[in-house]
C-alpha cells in the first residue's frame, strides 16, 4: 500500500494527520516523520514513502535537495516553487521527485473563497486537479473590477509563510508591501525577486498600512501590540478587504480586533481555512486522487 507523511520539527500537535485521514476516508497511512536531522526524514521518505509534505524548519532544505535532483535530470520543480525557494511537498514519479509549494496555491484559493464563495468548488468540479490554477486565472482577471486603483497587499513576516504569500500577493495582481521584523530580510526578499516590485515598510508602519491596504497576509506567531490599537477605520476600504492569517493554534486576530474587522465588513480567513486549501491541492498532486473537501472541512472546522 502507497504511504504518504509529514517531515518537520516538531511536529507531533500536527493537524495533517487527520485532515489528510478525512481526505481519503482513512484509505491511506499517513505518518508523523518527527527528527531534527533533514538527511534521515529524507531518506525515510526515498526508501518508504510515495509522497511527503514537508514544514519547518526543512522547507529550504527540501528546495535545495530538489534542485540537486533536477539539475541531474532527476526531478522537476513547480514555477511558484522556484520563486519562493522552497517547497513543502515531494512526490515520487515517473520523472522523478516532483516539488511544489502548496502554500502558495492555498493563499490564493483562501482569498478566491473570500472574495468568490464557491469558486474553488465550481472550479475543482469543472477542470478536476487542475481546479486551483483556474481558480489562480479566475481571481486575477476579476480582481481589478473590485477596486477604483490597483489592490494593495501587506504581507507581515518574511519566514517560508511569508515568501510565499508575498509571491502569491504578487501573482494575484496585488500591489504588495513586505514587512518584518528584522527589515534586512524583508528587503533581501524584495531584492531576490525584483519583477514583482515589493515595497519594503518598517514594523512601525503596521497601523497604517493596515488602513491602507486591501488584503493583509499575517504570518508572524504573535500578535504585534498595535494590534490591539486597530479600530473598525482601519479595516474600512474602498472595496472588498480580507485579512488571512497563518498561525491557526494562537490566532492574532481573536477577540476584540476580531470583533471591530468584522463590524467593519472586512473578511477574516483564519489560518485553518488557508491549511484546509493547501492541503485541498497538495494531496490531489500526492495521490493523483481529488479529496473529499467536504470531509476535510468538517475535521479541521474551518
Amino acid at each position: 500500500m502507497e504511504k504518504f507523511g509529514l517531515i518537520g520539527d516538531p511536529i507531533t500537535t500536527s493537524l495533517s494527520p487527520r485532515l489528510f485521514a478525512a481526505a481519503y476516508g482513512g484509505r491511506y497511512p499517513y505518518d508523523l516523520i518527527e527528527g531534527s536531522d533533514f538527511v534521515a526524514s529524507y531518506r525515510r521518505f526515498l526508501e518508504e514513502y510515495k509522497a511527503i509534505n514537508v514544514t519547518a524548519p526543512f522547507k529550504e532544505d527540501a528546495f535545495a535537495q530538489a534542485v540537486a535532483l533536477a539539475k541531474n535530470g532527476l526531478g522537476g520543480i513547480s514555477g511558484p516553487c522556484c520563486k519562493i525557494g522552497a517547497t513543502n511537498l515531494m512526490v515520487k514519479g515517473e520523472g522523478g521527485i516532483q516539488a511544489y509549494n502548496s502554500d502558495f496555491s492555498g493563499i490564493i484559493l483562501s482569498v478566491a473563497e473570500a472574495l468568490f464563495p464557491g469558486i474553488t468548488a465550481a472550479c475543482y468540479e469543472r477542470y478536476g486537479e487542475r481546479g486551483h490554477i483556474k481558480v489562480h486565472q479566475f481571481v486575477r482577471q476579476e480582481i481589478p473590477g473590485l477596486y477604483p486603483l490597483r489592490p494593495q497587499a501587506l504581507v507581515v513576516g518574511c519566514g517560508g509563510a511569508g515568501k510565499a504569500a508575498a509571491v502569491a500577493a504578487a501573482e494575484m495582481g496585488y500591489s504588495t508591501a513586505l514587512m518584518n521584523r528584522t527589515q534586512e530580510r524583508a528587503q533581501a526578499l524584495a531584492d531576490a525577486l525584483p519583477e514583482y516590485a515589493f515595497i519594503v515598510d518598517p514594523l512601525s508602519d503596521f497601523t497604517e498600512a493596515v488602513r491602507e491596504c486591501d488584503l493583509i497576509i499575517y504570518t508572524l506567531p504573535a500578535a504585534l501590540p498595535d494590534l490591539a490599537g486597530l479600530t473598525a477605520d482601519h479595516f474600512r476600504g474602498n472595496g472588498p478587504k480580507v485579512i488571512l492569517e497563518a498561525n491557526y493554534k494562537t490566532p492574532a486576530f481573536e477577540g476584540p480586533v476580531r470583533e471591530r474587522l468584522q463590524e467593519a465588513g472586512a473578511r477574516y480567513v483564519s489560518g485553518r481555512s488557508w491549511l484546509l486549501y493547501q492541503a485541498l491541492t497538495g494531496y490531489s498532486l500526492m495521490t493523483g486522487e481529488r479529496p473529499d473537501a467536504a470531509a476535510m472541512q468538517d475535521a479541521l472546522g474551518a
